[in-house]
């Protein structure tokens, strides 16, 4: 896959977008109700963040039944990768990122327990 990095800067730039990428970098894989939940927006404020996430070839998407779980994409260059993961480190103790995933963990009946209202 070729990811430019003005493409990734600017998925970056977007609060929300940039939000979801850092939990699904901390989770793995999330279903789109655990980033609902996690970010308290609505569902489709998060699946127009998510179609251009995917657009971009940043996110992979799989369906598991009715649920849609979504991943960062496994093949992005190592330089793209590693710019994803020292944002993490640098910023998973500082606010907003820090209440989604503390949200995110508090969520009853989540995914894998077969849930999604």
């Amino acid at each position: 896959m070729q990811i430019d990095t003005e493409s990734l800067f600017r998925m970056c730039a977007d609060t929300t977008r940039l939000r979801v990428l850092m939990l699904l970098q901390q989770e793995g894989e999330l279903c789109v109700c655990e980033l609902t939940h996690a970010l308290d927006l609505s569902q489709p404020k998060i699946s127009r963040h998510l179609a251009h996430l995917r657009d971009s070839e940043l996110l992979q998407a799989r369906r598991n039944g009715q649920w849609v779980y979504y991943r960062i994409n496994p093949t992005l260059p190592d330089w793209a990768q590693a710019i994803l993961q020292h944002t993490l480190a640098g910023n998973a103790q500082v606010e907003p990122f820090r209440s989604d995933h503390r949200v995110l963990k508090q969520m009853p009946n989540r995914p894998g327990a077969a849930c999604c209202a």
